[in-house]
Protein backbone atom coordinates (compact mmCIF):
# COMPACT_ATOMS: atom_id res chain seq x y z
CA UNK A 1 0.00 0.00 0.00
CA UNK A 2 1.49 3.14 -0.64
CA UNK A 3 0.75 6.76 0.53
CA UNK A 4 1.46 10.61 0.52
CA UNK A 5 0.27 11.48 3.41
CA UNK A 6 1.70 11.27 7.08
CA UNK A 7 -0.11 8.99 9.51
CA UNK A 8 -2.30 11.30 11.47
CA UNK A 9 -4.55 10.63 14.93
CA UNK A 10 -8.10 9.82 13.09
CA UNK A 11 -11.13 11.20 15.78
CA UNK A 12 -14.58 11.95 15.00
CA UNK A 13 -17.40 13.34 16.83
CA UNK A 14 -18.91 11.83 20.16
CA UNK A 15 -21.61 9.03 19.62
CA UNK A 16 -24.01 11.74 21.99
CA UNK A 17 -24.72 14.36 18.88
CA UNK A 18 -27.33 16.41 20.63
CA UNK A 19 -24.92 16.92 23.92
CA UNK A 20 -21.89 17.83 21.81
CA UNK A 21 -24.32 20.32 19.67
CA UNK A 22 -25.93 22.03 22.63
CA UNK A 23 -22.50 22.00 24.34
CA UNK A 24 -20.37 23.45 21.53
CA UNK A 25 -23.15 26.31 21.48
CA UNK A 26 -22.04 27.36 24.56
CA UNK A 27 -18.63 27.01 24.03
CA UNK A 28 -18.34 24.55 26.83
CA UNK A 29 -17.60 21.16 25.09
CA UNK A 30 -16.02 18.92 27.63
CA UNK A 31 -16.65 15.52 26.17
CA UNK A 32 -13.51 14.05 24.42
CA UNK A 33 -13.61 12.82 21.15
CA UNK A 34 -13.45 9.50 20.42
CA UNK A 35 -11.31 7.98 17.92
CA UNK A 36 -12.71 6.57 14.28
CA UNK A 37 -10.33 3.78 14.42
CA UNK A 38 -7.19 3.03 16.67
CA UNK A 39 -3.60 4.70 15.97
CA UNK A 40 -1.80 3.87 12.96
CA UNK A 41 2.06 4.28 12.68
CA UNK A 42 3.37 4.35 9.09
CA UNK A 43 6.44 1.62 7.82
CA UNK A 44 8.49 2.54 4.81
CA UNK A 45 8.88 -0.57 2.92
CA UNK A 46 12.13 0.14 1.71
CA UNK A 47 14.04 0.98 4.53
CA UNK A 48 12.01 -0.23 7.24
CA UNK A 49 11.93 2.87 9.33
CA UNK A 50 8.38 3.62 10.84
CA UNK A 51 6.68 7.12 10.86
CA UNK A 52 4.51 8.51 13.89
CA UNK A 53 0.85 10.34 13.23
CA UNK A 54 1.58 14.32 13.71
CA UNK A 55 0.35 15.01 17.51
CA UNK A 56 -0.77 18.73 18.30
CA UNK A 57 -2.09 19.96 21.56
CA UNK A 58 -5.36 19.58 21.22
CA UNK A 59 -4.71 15.61 20.48
CA UNK A 60 -2.95 15.16 23.88
CA UNK A 61 -5.69 17.12 25.55
CA UNK A 62 -8.10 14.98 24.06
CA UNK A 63 -6.52 11.69 25.31
CA UNK A 64 -6.05 13.03 28.75
CA UNK A 65 -9.49 13.90 28.93
CA UNK A 66 -10.90 10.55 26.90
CA UNK A 67 -8.56 8.53 29.58
CA UNK A 68 -10.10 10.36 32.31
CA UNK A 69 -13.72 10.24 31.16
CA UNK A 70 -13.81 6.59 30.07
CA UNK A 71 -11.03 4.80 31.83
CA UNK A 72 -7.88 3.09 31.22
CA UNK A 73 -10.01 0.24 29.14
CA UNK A 74 -11.61 1.98 26.79
CA UNK A 75 -8.61 4.48 25.85
CA UNK A 76 -6.54 1.18 24.89
CA UNK A 77 -9.00 -0.44 23.29
CA UNK A 78 -9.75 2.79 21.59
CA UNK A 79 -6.50 4.28 20.46
CA UNK A 80 -4.29 0.94 20.15
CA UNK A 81 -4.99 -1.19 17.33
CA UNK A 82 -5.37 -5.30 18.04
CA UNK A 83 -2.04 -5.62 16.47
CA UNK A 84 1.00 -3.86 17.90
CA UNK A 85 4.71 -3.39 18.54
CA UNK A 86 6.59 -1.69 21.30
CA UNK A 87 6.32 1.70 19.38
CA UNK A 88 2.62 2.07 19.65
CA UNK A 89 3.49 1.75 23.45
CA UNK A 90 5.76 4.63 22.75
CA UNK A 91 3.95 6.52 20.62
CA UNK A 92 0.94 6.83 23.22
CA UNK A 93 3.10 7.48 26.13
CA UNK A 94 3.69 10.68 23.77
CA UNK A 95 0.73 11.20 22.90
CA UNK A 96 -0.56 11.66 26.59
CA UNK A 97 2.10 14.56 26.85
CA UNK A 98 5.32 12.59 28.76
CA UNK A 99 8.95 11.21 27.22
CA UNK A 100 10.66 7.89 28.70
CA UNK A 101 13.63 8.65 31.16
CA UNK A 102 15.72 5.43 29.37
CA UNK A 103 17.61 7.56 27.10
CA UNK A 104 18.89 4.44 25.64
CA UNK A 105 15.67 3.64 24.93
CA UNK A 106 14.78 6.78 23.63
CA UNK A 107 17.71 6.55 21.13
CA UNK A 108 16.73 3.40 19.78
CA UNK A 109 12.78 4.29 18.67
CA UNK A 110 14.89 7.73 17.18
CA UNK A 111 16.97 4.98 14.54
CA UNK A 112 13.99 3.38 14.13
CA UNK A 113 11.72 6.66 13.58
CA UNK A 114 12.23 8.68 10.51
CA UNK A 115 10.47 12.80 10.41
CA UNK A 116 8.09 12.58 7.75
CA UNK A 117 6.71 10.43 5.27
CA UNK A 118 8.59 10.83 1.68
CA UNK A 119 6.78 10.76 -0.91
CA UNK A 120 7.85 8.62 -3.75
CA UNK A 121 8.59 5.82 -1.26
CA UNK A 122 5.62 2.75 -0.50
CA UNK A 123 4.09 3.16 3.35
CA UNK A 124 2.12 0.08 4.89
CA UNK A 125 0.33 0.14 8.14
CA UNK A 126 -0.17 -3.52 8.45
CA UNK A 127 3.35 -4.82 9.60
CA UNK A 128 4.06 -5.57 13.57
CA UNK A 129 7.21 -6.60 13.41
CA UNK A 130 8.90 -4.95 16.61
CA UNK A 131 12.16 -3.12 16.50
CA UNK A 132 13.16 -3.10 19.63
CA UNK A 133 13.76 -6.44 22.47
CA UNK A 134 11.20 -7.25 24.64
CA UNK A 135 12.78 -5.84 27.76
CA UNK A 136 12.34 -2.45 26.35
CA UNK A 137 8.76 -3.51 25.24
CA UNK A 138 8.03 -4.33 29.38
CA UNK A 139 10.13 -0.90 30.38
CA UNK A 140 7.28 0.67 27.96
CA UNK A 141 4.71 -0.94 29.21
CA UNK A 142 5.71 0.41 33.28
CA UNK A 143 5.89 4.00 31.81
CA UNK A 144 3.06 3.83 29.89
CA UNK A 145 1.48 2.58 33.00
CA UNK A 146 3.14 5.03 35.50
CA UNK A 147 1.69 7.84 32.61
CA UNK A 148 -1.94 7.04 33.29
CA UNK A 149 -1.85 7.03 36.44
CA UNK A 150 -0.28 10.46 36.96
CA UNK A 151 -3.06 11.52 34.15
CA UNK A 152 -6.14 9.88 36.66
CA UNK A 153 -4.45 11.28 39.55
CA UNK A 154 -4.21 14.91 38.15
CA UNK A 155 -7.40 16.94 36.93
CA UNK A 156 -6.54 18.98 33.75
CA UNK A 157 -8.12 22.48 32.69
CA UNK A 158 -11.08 22.37 30.37
CA UNK A 159 -10.33 24.18 27.35
CA UNK A 160 -13.80 25.91 26.86
CA UNK A 161 -14.23 27.59 30.92
CA UNK A 162 -12.18 30.28 31.34
CA UNK A 163 -13.98 33.13 31.57
CA UNK A 164 -16.48 34.46 34.37
CA UNK A 165 -19.08 34.30 31.89
CA UNK A 166 -18.13 31.02 31.27
CA UNK A 167 -18.84 30.46 34.81
CA UNK A 168 -22.23 32.75 35.04
CA UNK A 169 -23.58 30.71 32.19
CA UNK A 170 -22.40 27.20 33.60
CA UNK A 171 -24.19 28.34 37.03
CA UNK A 172 -27.55 29.44 35.90
CA UNK A 173 -27.96 25.31 34.31
CA UNK A 174 -25.88 23.69 37.30
CA UNK A 175 -27.73 21.86 39.58
CA UNK A 176 -25.30 20.06 41.84
CA UNK A 177 -23.06 22.48 43.16
CA UNK A 178 -20.30 21.57 45.13
CA UNK A 179 -19.31 25.13 47.47
CA UNK A 180 -15.98 24.10 49.24
CA UNK A 181 -15.05 27.24 51.86
CA UNK A 182 -11.92 28.17 54.03
CA UNK A 183 -11.28 30.90 56.37
CA UNK A 184 -11.38 33.21 53.69
CA UNK A 185 -15.13 33.65 53.88
CA UNK A 186 -15.09 35.40 57.10
CA UNK A 187 -12.21 37.70 57.14
CA UNK A 188 -14.31 40.37 55.93
CA UNK A 189 -15.90 40.02 59.51
CA UNK A 190 -12.59 40.48 61.27
CA UNK A 191 -12.48 36.79 62.15
CA UNK A 192 -8.66 36.38 60.31
CA UNK A 193 -7.89 33.43 58.06
CA UNK A 194 -5.17 30.71 59.45
CA UNK A 195 -1.91 31.02 57.05
CA UNK A 196 -1.53 34.37 55.49
CA UNK A 197 1.34 37.34 56.90
CA UNK A 198 -1.51 38.50 59.28
CA UNK A 199 -3.78 35.14 59.60
CA UNK A 200 -4.19 33.50 63.11
CA UNK A 201 -1.13 31.26 63.08
CA UNK A 202 1.30 34.41 62.80
CA UNK A 203 -0.60 36.34 65.50
CA UNK A 204 -0.28 33.57 68.07
CA UNK A 205 3.69 33.05 67.84
CA UNK A 206 3.87 34.45 71.63
CA UNK A 207 2.28 31.23 72.65
CA UNK A 208 6.50 29.20 71.96
CA UNK A 209 4.92 26.25 70.05
CA UNK A 210 7.22 24.24 68.03
CA UNK A 211 3.81 24.31 65.36
CA UNK A 212 1.34 27.03 65.65
CA UNK A 213 -0.88 24.73 64.09
CA UNK A 214 -0.34 22.47 67.86
CA UNK A 215 -2.82 24.80 69.44
CA UNK A 216 -5.25 22.71 67.68
CA UNK A 217 -3.62 19.77 68.43
CA UNK A 218 -5.47 17.20 70.50
CA UNK A 219 -2.76 15.57 72.43
CA UNK A 220 -1.69 18.88 73.72
CA UNK A 221 -5.08 20.33 74.55
CA UNK A 222 -5.64 16.93 76.95
CA UNK A 223 -1.74 17.88 78.68
CA UNK A 224 -3.03 21.65 78.77
CA UNK A 225 -6.23 22.72 77.65
CA UNK A 226 -5.37 26.17 78.81
CA UNK A 227 -3.59 26.68 75.34
CA UNK A 228 -6.04 26.82 73.12
CA UNK A 229 -8.13 28.97 75.52
CA UNK A 230 -6.07 31.36 76.04
CA UNK A 231 -6.59 32.13 72.63
CA UNK A 232 -9.88 30.55 71.65
CA UNK A 233 -11.63 33.92 71.57
CA UNK A 234 -9.41 34.76 68.48
CA UNK A 235 -11.61 32.47 66.71
CA UNK A 236 -14.85 32.63 67.82
CA UNK A 237 -17.83 33.08 65.80
CA UNK A 238 -19.55 36.55 65.67
CA UNK A 239 -23.17 36.00 66.96
CA UNK A 240 -25.90 35.73 63.97
CA UNK A 241 -23.43 37.67 61.87
CA UNK A 242 -22.55 36.64 58.95
CA UNK A 243 -20.68 37.73 55.15
CA UNK A 244 -22.14 38.53 52.04
CA UNK A 245 -20.51 35.60 50.83
CA UNK A 246 -22.05 32.92 52.87
CA UNK A 247 -25.39 34.42 51.49
CA UNK A 248 -24.46 33.93 48.31
CA UNK A 249 -24.33 29.73 49.35
CA UNK A 250 -27.69 30.34 50.85
CA UNK A 251 -28.91 31.60 47.56
CA UNK A 252 -27.58 28.51 45.53
CA UNK A 253 -29.20 26.65 48.53
CA UNK A 254 -32.28 28.24 47.50
CA UNK A 255 -32.46 28.10 43.58
CA UNK A 256 -32.20 24.45 44.31
CA UNK A 257 -28.32 24.77 43.12
CA UNK A 258 -26.14 23.65 45.93
CA UNK A 259 -25.52 19.94 46.08
CA UNK A 260 -23.25 19.89 49.52
CA UNK A 261 -21.30 22.91 51.63
CA UNK A 262 -17.94 22.03 52.70
CA UNK A 263 -16.38 23.97 54.72
CA UNK A 264 -12.93 23.93 57.15
CA UNK A 265 -14.58 26.94 58.73
CA UNK A 266 -15.60 26.10 62.87
CA UNK A 267 -17.16 29.57 62.98
CA UNK A 268 -20.74 28.01 62.15
CA UNK A 269 -21.98 30.99 59.91
CA UNK A 270 -22.73 28.95 57.13
CA UNK A 271 -25.84 27.62 59.61
CA UNK A 272 -26.24 31.10 61.29
CA UNK A 273 -26.77 32.35 56.59
CA UNK A 274 -29.49 29.46 56.44
CA UNK A 275 -27.57 27.17 54.81
CA UNK A 276 -29.80 24.01 55.78
CA UNK A 277 -28.22 21.52 57.69
CA UNK A 278 -28.64 18.61 55.09
CA UNK A 279 -27.01 20.68 52.73
CA UNK A 280 -23.65 21.88 54.82
CA UNK A 281 -20.61 19.08 56.09
CA UNK A 282 -18.43 21.14 59.15
CA UNK A 283 -15.76 19.08 58.12
CA UNK A 284 -13.51 20.33 61.02
CA UNK A 285 -16.42 20.14 63.37
CA UNK A 286 -17.37 23.97 64.66
CA UNK A 287 -18.63 25.99 67.89
CA UNK A 288 -22.28 25.20 67.16
CA UNK A 289 -21.54 22.25 70.29
CA UNK A 290 -19.15 21.75 73.25
CA UNK A 291 -18.31 18.10 74.66
CA UNK A 292 -16.99 17.03 78.24
CA UNK A 293 -13.79 15.66 76.91
CA UNK A 294 -13.93 12.53 80.04
CA UNK A 295 -17.72 12.29 80.33
CA UNK A 296 -19.22 13.22 76.80
CA UNK A 297 -22.11 15.70 77.69
CA UNK A 298 -23.17 17.58 75.58
CA UNK A 299 -24.68 20.96 74.94
CA UNK A 300 -24.50 23.98 72.79
CA UNK A 301 -21.71 25.58 71.82
CA UNK A 302 -23.09 29.49 72.83
CA UNK A 303 -23.00 28.20 76.50
CA UNK A 304 -19.28 28.48 76.70
CA UNK A 305 -19.16 31.84 74.91
CA UNK A 306 -18.74 33.95 78.03
CA UNK A 307 -15.97 31.26 79.12
CA UNK A 308 -14.27 32.11 75.95
CA UNK A 309 -14.16 35.73 75.97
CA UNK A 310 -12.93 35.99 79.90
CA UNK A 311 -10.17 33.42 78.60
CA UNK A 312 -11.00 30.78 81.41
CA UNK A 313 -11.71 27.19 80.99
CA UNK A 314 -15.18 26.35 81.04
CA UNK A 315 -15.82 23.05 83.08
CA UNK A 316 -18.75 20.65 83.16
CA UNK A 317 -20.91 20.45 85.82
CA UNK A 318 -21.14 16.65 86.01
CA UNK A 319 -17.36 16.07 86.52
CA UNK A 320 -16.57 19.35 88.32
CA UNK A 321 -16.63 17.35 92.00
CA UNK A 322 -14.44 14.91 91.22
CA UNK A 323 -12.26 17.37 89.06
CA UNK A 324 -12.11 19.39 92.03
CA UNK A 325 -11.12 16.31 94.14
CA UNK A 326 -8.42 15.21 91.84
CA UNK A 327 -6.96 18.62 91.64
CA UNK A 328 -6.60 19.09 95.57
CA UNK A 329 -4.78 15.40 96.26
CA UNK A 330 -2.45 16.12 93.04
CA UNK A 331 -1.53 19.46 94.38
CA UNK A 332 -1.35 17.65 97.75
CA UNK A 333 1.11 14.37 96.09
CA UNK A 334 3.41 17.16 94.73
CA UNK A 335 4.06 19.05 97.81
CA UNK A 336 4.64 15.44 99.57
CA UNK A 337 1.56 15.63 101.56
CA UNK A 338 -0.74 12.83 101.18
CA UNK A 339 -3.36 12.25 103.03
CA UNK A 340 -6.04 9.11 104.26
CA UNK A 341 -8.60 10.23 102.39
CA UNK A 342 -6.75 11.46 99.49
CA UNK A 343 -6.16 7.99 98.09
CA UNK A 344 -10.16 7.64 98.22
CA UNK A 345 -10.35 10.53 95.49
CA UNK A 346 -6.61 9.45 93.63
CA UNK A 347 -7.00 6.79 90.80
CA UNK A 348 -3.08 5.70 89.89
CA UNK A 349 -3.98 5.89 86.35
CA UNK A 350 -4.14 9.61 86.79
CA UNK A 351 -1.09 12.29 85.81
CA UNK A 352 -1.15 16.20 85.72
CA UNK A 353 -1.86 15.71 81.79
CA UNK A 354 -4.44 13.96 82.50
CA UNK A 355 -5.96 15.75 85.43
CA UNK A 356 -5.52 19.58 83.71
CA UNK A 357 -8.37 18.40 81.22
CA UNK A 358 -10.61 16.06 83.69
CA UNK A 359 -14.08 17.68 82.84
CA UNK A 360 -13.14 20.58 80.46
CA UNK A 361 -15.47 21.54 77.80
CA UNK A 362 -14.10 21.23 74.31
CA UNK A 363 -16.11 23.25 70.96
CA UNK A 364 -17.22 20.29 69.20
CA UNK A 365 -14.12 20.92 66.86
CA UNK A 366 -11.85 18.36 65.25
CA UNK A 367 -8.40 19.21 66.28
CA UNK A 368 -5.40 17.65 64.49
CA UNK A 369 -5.20 13.73 66.08
CA UNK A 370 -8.98 13.54 66.01
CA UNK A 371 -11.00 11.55 63.04
CA UNK A 372 -13.22 14.08 61.20
CA UNK A 373 -17.20 13.70 61.50
CA UNK A 374 -18.91 10.73 59.83
CA UNK A 375 -20.85 13.05 57.73
CA UNK A 376 -17.82 13.93 55.76
CA UNK A 377 -16.56 10.77 54.30
CA UNK A 378 -20.49 9.48 54.21
CA UNK A 379 -21.80 12.54 52.36
CA UNK A 380 -18.39 12.88 49.60
CA UNK A 381 -19.16 9.28 48.44
CA UNK A 382 -22.31 10.24 47.65
CA UNK A 383 -22.11 13.69 46.05
CA UNK A 384 -18.50 13.15 44.07
CA UNK A 385 -20.40 11.34 41.10
CA UNK A 386 -23.03 13.79 41.07
CA UNK A 387 -21.09 17.31 41.24
CA UNK A 388 -21.60 19.16 38.01
CA UNK A 389 -19.48 22.42 39.22
CA UNK A 390 -16.34 22.88 42.21
CA UNK A 391 -16.53 26.41 43.67
CA UNK A 392 -13.53 26.65 46.19
CA UNK A 393 -13.49 29.81 48.08
CA UNK A 394 -11.64 31.20 50.13
CA UNK A 395 -9.03 28.44 51.02
CA UNK A 396 -5.19 27.76 50.47
CA UNK A 397 -6.41 23.93 50.48
CA UNK A 398 -3.48 23.29 52.78
CA UNK A 399 -5.34 20.01 54.99
CA UNK A 400 -6.21 16.82 53.52
CA UNK A 401 -8.55 15.19 53.22
CA UNK A 402 -10.58 17.90 52.68
CA UNK A 403 -8.12 19.75 50.09
CA UNK A 404 -7.92 16.35 48.55
CA UNK A 405 -12.17 16.97 47.06
CA UNK A 406 -10.58 19.26 44.14
CA UNK A 407 -9.07 15.33 42.51
CA UNK A 408 -12.17 13.14 43.09
CA UNK A 409 -15.03 15.50 41.20
CA UNK A 410 -15.78 14.07 37.47
CA UNK A 411 -13.53 15.38 34.73
CA UNK A 412 -16.15 17.11 33.37
CA UNK A 413 -16.77 19.23 36.19
CA UNK A 414 -15.54 22.97 36.11
CA UNK A 415 -13.23 24.10 39.01
CA UNK A 416 -13.25 27.95 39.78
CA UNK A 417 -10.94 29.21 42.61
CA UNK A 418 -12.66 32.64 44.69
CA UNK A 419 -9.62 33.38 47.07
CA UNK A 420 -6.94 36.47 47.80
CA UNK A 421 -4.01 34.65 46.08
CA UNK A 422 -3.38 31.97 43.83
CA UNK A 423 -3.63 28.13 44.65
CA UNK A 424 -0.49 26.86 42.93
CA UNK A 425 -0.85 23.23 43.47
CA UNK A 426 -4.01 22.68 42.72
CA UNK A 427 -5.77 23.04 38.28
CA UNK A 428 -8.68 25.36 37.77
CA UNK A 429 -10.50 26.37 34.96
CA UNK A 430 -11.35 29.96 36.41
CA UNK A 431 -8.95 31.68 39.14
CA UNK A 432 -10.92 34.98 40.44
CA UNK A 433 -8.17 36.84 42.87
CA UNK A 434 -9.62 39.61 45.11
CA UNK A 435 -11.97 39.37 48.17
CA UNK A 436 -14.81 36.76 48.17
CA UNK A 437 -17.67 39.24 48.96
CA UNK A 438 -16.96 41.60 45.99
CA UNK A 439 -16.47 38.21 43.75
CA UNK A 440 -19.71 36.84 44.39
CA UNK A 441 -21.50 39.98 44.50
CA UNK A 442 -19.88 40.60 40.42
CA UNK A 443 -20.99 36.74 39.43
CA UNK A 444 -24.33 37.00 40.93
CA UNK A 445 -24.91 40.21 38.95
CA UNK A 446 -23.44 38.18 35.47
CA UNK A 447 -26.60 35.45 36.40
CA UNK A 448 -29.22 38.47 37.25
CA UNK A 449 -29.95 37.48 40.44
CA UNK A 450 -29.83 38.91 44.07
CA UNK A 451 -28.68 38.33 47.46
CA UNK A 452 -30.48 38.65 50.42
CA UNK A 453 -27.96 40.17 52.50
CA UNK A 454 -27.91 43.96 54.18
CA UNK A 455 -24.41 44.77 52.17
CA UNK A 456 -25.79 43.60 48.87
CA UNK A 457 -26.53 46.90 47.45
CA UNK A 458 -23.36 48.19 48.71
CA UNK A 459 -21.29 45.32 46.87
CA UNK A 460 -23.68 45.38 43.65
CA UNK A 461 -23.54 49.36 42.97
CA UNK A 462 -19.70 49.10 42.65
CA UNK A 463 -17.40 48.60 39.74
CA UNK A 464 -15.56 45.77 39.03
CA UNK A 465 -12.41 45.21 36.96
CA UNK A 466 -10.82 41.65 35.91
CA UNK A 467 -7.47 41.64 34.61
CA UNK A 468 -5.65 38.77 33.36
CA UNK A 469 -2.28 37.92 34.66
CA UNK A 470 -2.66 34.45 32.24
CA UNK A 471 -5.69 32.39 30.46
CA UNK A 472 -8.05 31.59 33.24
CA UNK A 473 -6.75 33.85 36.20
CA UNK A 474 -7.87 37.04 36.39
CA UNK A 475 -7.44 39.65 39.18
CA UNK A 476 -10.37 41.69 40.36
CA UNK A 477 -9.86 45.02 41.04
CA UNK A 478 -13.10 46.74 43.44
CA UNK A 479 -13.94 50.81 43.15
CA UNK A 480 -16.60 52.62 44.44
Amino acid sequence: MSTTNRGQLATSGNSNGSQNKNNDENAESIIPTVPVKPIGIAKNVSNGKYVFPDIKKEDIWNARMFLKYYGVRDFLDKFLPNELNSLYLYFLIKLLGFESKDRLLVKLVQENVEEKIMPGFEYTYTSIDDPLEKKYTIRLIKDLQKAMNKILSTRMRLLNFYTIDHFATRLLRAKNIIVLTGAGVSTSLGIPDFRSSEGFYSQIKHLGLDDPQDVFNYEIFMKDPSIFYSIANMVLPAKHNWSLLHSFIAMLSQKGKLLRNYTQNIDNLEAYAGIPKAKLVQCHGSFATASCVTCHWSLPGEKIFDNIKRVELPLCPHCYKKRKQLMTAFKRRQEGIIESHDEDDWDPKMDESTIKSYGVLKPDITFFGEALPSKFHRSLKEDISKCDMLICIGTSLKVAPVSEIVNMVPARAPQILINRAPVKHAIFDLSLLGFCDGIAALVTKKCGWEIEHSDWKTYANKNYQLEEREKGTYDVITSA
